[in-house]
């Protein structure tokens, strides 16, 4: 059966995920944005072995501790699109900018796309591209367990920022009507920053894709 533990990091509270199999406890951490110490703190709690790192996006705060875990623990780094190379790049200045730890640039084993897969243990997730808070922002869908890990695209009572370089308001837009509403209402998402909502509700109440 498929898992998952929320674990808020950063300055930022940004909602870095751990995901795993509960068969094999294999699992991959989704947006490790900083405070490694407290990620493998909880790996260590829930006795998981951890396999990869997965990315939705490349802003600092969801990406800014990959290069040093993938290093620490000969991880492979999945994600997020390639469209988001120029924000990989960029992390040392992201850091310096917000006040992070240094952050180092890093090549992603394996560039996403939409309609890719991604597995941890028995468990697959269906991979959707939906750009527009960042050009190469991925979300993962594990439809078996009804949960889907967002990013910054959608929040409770809110949508991801627009005013970042390559940011594009139409495009989230069309990236939540076309690429989440279809997951379905009943639907929970983890967003990249505060609680879980589910689709149904946001379509009905969010004040900037309700009623989409």
């Amino acid at each position: 059966m498929f898992q998952y533990h929320t674990i808020p990091v950063t300055a930022f509270q940004q909602n870095c995920s751990l995901v795993w199999c509960d068969q094999t406890l294999e699992a991959a951490v989704i947006d490790p944005g900083g405070d490694i110490d407290v990620i493998e703190w909880e790996l260590e709690r829930l006795g998981l072995q951890l396999k990869a790192i997965w990315l939705t996006h490349a802003h600092i705060d969801h990406a800014g501790a990959v290069a040093e875990l993938a290093r620490k623990r000969q991880l492979d780094i999945i994600g997020p699109h390639e469209g988001d190379r120029f924000w990989i790049a960029g992390l040392p200045q992201q850091g310096a900018m917000f006040g992070f730890p240094p952050a180092e640039p890093f090549e992603p084993t394996r560039w996403l796309h939409d309609g890719d897969t991604v597995a941890i243990g028995q468990e697959v997730l269906q991979v959707r591209h939906c750009p527009g808070h960042t050009p190469g922002h991925v979300v993962f869908h594990a439809p078996q367990a009804e949960r889907c890990f967002v990013g910054d695209v959608l929040f409770a009572g809110s949508i991801g920022r627009t005013d970042f370089p390559q940011g594009n308001h139409q495009q989230l837009i069309d990236s939540i009507v076309q690429r989440l509403w279809p997951m379905g209402d009943q639907t929970v998402f983890i967003p990249g920053h505060g609680p879980e909502s589910s689709f149904g509700r946001e379509r009905k109440t969010n004040p900037y894709v309700g009623n989409t």
